[in-house]
């Protein structure tokens, strides 16, 4: 049995805290870019990020670290549910919101989330239950691959109608790795490796902004409309140096970048802090991931176990597949920058993962069923 509740581990917290701290300067920063431009005012910013994101995540970060994690298993499948069905009410006129073409976002009593960062969490519980349950029968492809296949079928339907293709490959990413790490056999994985991999071919030739995007990532300087996002990234990595122009100093915010507090914030970043500031960023982000995968290795059972290897995993995919969009090494996806891009929905779910990990890792002791 696990013995009794200890001092959460504070390496990782004291990594979030970090990348926190530091996120919140950053976006200060690339938020003085929309502003200027008119697109945001201030008090937009605040009430999103600061008193949403950072304000609400904090006191569910508390809340979470003292609830046992184990009274999640029972109820998880249904908070999935439940995301589900938020995620699909975008499609409803009259609550769903419209911006740049996709259907996102939800508009209740004036305020606006996202629902698919519920998704997140609530998938990683349900996949985490799932495994917890049926881990005697992994020999058995109807069971190792039955429930991922399912979860992310459903998933599938809802995300890319909307169409929001980079939640649902990072959601299909994070449940390999728990798969990975429920000893689901490697010639399932293979298999579901080519399937999903065909599957992002056809999504790709089907879909011509998809293309687009592929194409611009293998020839630049092919469509000079179409890569305009990554070079002007590319021009503010590159006039950071080795130490960057200093905070607030840097000038593709202003005027150069798309969405600087958004999308391409690391691009704000390396031009304020240079390539050793984007280092020291990078390697807060793959201690972050060790750390907790660490945590992970010592939770008392199974479910906890998956369940941190399920939001670790969530994090880092989000937070490289960001970095490498605006590098070079990978095709825009819109995903944020965990802890530092825009977006209050998005870093209140980070804070809800972040403290789900913190309470499992207050439990350590000899792994059980």
């Amino acid at each position: 049995m696990p013995r009794a509740p200890k001092k959460i581990d504070r390496p990782y917290l004291f990594a979030v805290i970090a990348l926190t701290v530091t996120g919140m300067f950053i976006f200060s920063s690339a938020s003085l870019g929309l502003m200027v431009r008119g697109g945001k005012t201030f008090s937009d910013l605040i009430f999103s990020q600061f008193f949403l994101g950072l304000g609400g995540g904090i006191i569910a970060l508390l809340i979470l670290v003292n609830i046992p994690y184990r009274s999640y298993r029972a109820v998880a499948p249904y908070l999935f549910g439940v995301s589900l069905f938020l995620t699909a009410l975008v499609f409803v006129p009259i609550i769903g919101v419209e911006a740049n073409g996709a259907r996102r976002w939800l508009d209740l009593f004036g305020v606006s989330f996202q629902p698919a960062e519920f998704l997140k969490i609530t998938f990683v519980l349900a996949l985490a239950w799932y495994y917890s349950m049926y881990y005697r029968k992994m020999n058995s492809i109807q069971y190792s691959l039955g429930g991922l296949c399912g979860a992310l079928g459903v998933m599938a339907i809802v995300l890319l109608l909307q169409p929001d293709t980079g939640t649902f490959l990072i959601l299909a990413s994070t449940g390999v790795a728990m798969a990975m790490g429920a000893g689901v056999q490697f010639k399932h994985l293979a298999l579901l490796g080519v399937v999903l991999l065909i599957g992002v071919v056809l999504l790709v030739l089907m879909r011509p902004y998809l293309l687009e995007r592929v194409k611009t990532l293998i020839d630049p300087m092919g469509d000079p409309d179409a890569s305009y996002q990554i070079k002007q990234s590319l021009i503010g990595i590159g006039s950071g140096g080795w130490f960057g122009r200093g905070y607030g100093q840097g000038v593709q915010k202003f005027k150069y970048l798309p969405e600087p507090s958004s999308d391409s914030i690391f691009s704000v970043a390396a031009e304020e802090f240079g390539f050793m500031g984007c280092v020291l960023f990078i390697l807060m982000y793959a201690f972050l991931a060790i750390r907790g995968l660490y945590i992970a290795s010592w939770a008392p059972d199974r479910f906890g176990g998956l369940t941190v290897i399920g939001i670790v995993i969530l994090i880092a995919t989000q937070s490289f597949i960001n970095i490498g969009s605006v590098v070079g090494l990978v095709p825009f996806t819109g995903e944020p920058l965990t802890f530092i891009s825009h977006g209050g929905t998005a870093l209140l779910f980070t804070f809800i993962g972040v403290g789900i990990v913190l309470n499992i890792s207050r439990y350590k002791t000899v792994r059980q069923n």
